[in-house]
């Protein structure tokens, strides 16, 4: 018998190291959730789950882009809605004002109402804005806003949701002709009746600008809808490859625990072998 190298030892003690090695990894994986803490553990999955992570990041960007495009494109909804309501007005008032029933004075008084109900289209327009970016018109309120574009998606390019430019102002309406009539607080029957056509055309062009504007509006809102969908699913098959199954890693932490009480009684037993060697001395 040998007892200057104790090889069933040194093998119980290699076998343990391996064994608590394992129990560690186990552990670490419980701990954090993951069944892939770092590289080691699997190259190429990590590589796969890193990328999957980077869509699912970016199509929740995307999917944020795409509400708040709604509530900037509701915002011009609404305020194109009210400017639309003034202009219901004003065709009102130049039906009242082009008939025989109405005064001279009375016209005065509805030029003067007029113009004020066209000078509030204008300060909805200048007002109109989201974070800053006019969405009816331009900050002077005689030119177009600027084209909006939306990325709801991965892409920068397939993604992109545009909207037309938009000139919902007494200018881009047509209705400066009116409004230089009804600022001079004067209007006659014939300016009243010529200038309902005007308002006619004023209001089938602010319809046209809804229109794009809800048309726009439902194209974001099935684009957030696939995004979500496709969130949804990346996330499924990210979690499939990062995420440890508990119940599977449980039970394989309680056999690698078990394998190594069990290492620690062997070493022990392994050291007092080498004792037995003092009976051959007694």
């Amino acid at each position: 018998m040998r007892i200057n190298t104790n090889i069933a030892s040194l093998n119980a003690q290699e076998a343990n190291s391996q064994t608590n090695s394992k129990l560690n990894n186990s552990l670490e994986k419980l701990s954090s959730g993951l069944k892939i803490n770092k590289a080691a553990d699997d190259a190429s999955g990590l590589a796969i789950a890193d990328k999957l992570r980077t869509q699912a990041t970016s199509l929740r960007q995307g999917i944020d882009n795409g509400n708040s495009a709604v509530s900037l494109l509701q915002i011009a909804d609404k305020s194109i809605a009210e400017q639309s309501n003034i202009l219901d007005t004003v065709k009102a008032k130049l039906i009242q004002a082009n008939t025989s029933t109405t005064s001279d004075t009375g016209r005065v008084a509805i030029a003067k109402d007029v113009a004020k109900l066209l000078q509030q289209l204008d300060n909805i327009a200048k007002q109109t804005n989201y974070n800053g970016t006019q969405l009816i018109s331009d900050t002077a309120g005689t030119g177009p806003s600027p084209q909006l574009s939306f990325q709801v998606g991965e892409s920068a390019t397939s993604g992109m949701v545009s909207t037309a430019a938009i000139n919902a102002n007494t200018t881009g309406l047509g209705l400066v002709a009116l409004k230089s009539i009804v600022d001079a607080s004067s209007i006659t029957t014939t300016q009243a009746e010529t200038h309902q056509a005007t308002i006619d055309d004023a209001i089938t062009t602010l319809n046209s600008y809804r229109s794009d504007i809800g048309s726009t509006q439902n194209q974001v809102e099935s684009a957030v809808r696939n995004l979500m969908t496709q969130e949804t699913n990346v996330k499924a098959a990210e979690s499939i490859i990062r995420d440890v199954d508990y119940a599977q890693e449980s039970a394989n932490f309680n056999k690698q625990n078990i394998i190594a009480q069990a290492g620690t009684f062997a070493m022990s037993q392994a050291n007092q072998v080498q004792q037995n060697v003092l009976r051959l001395l007694q």
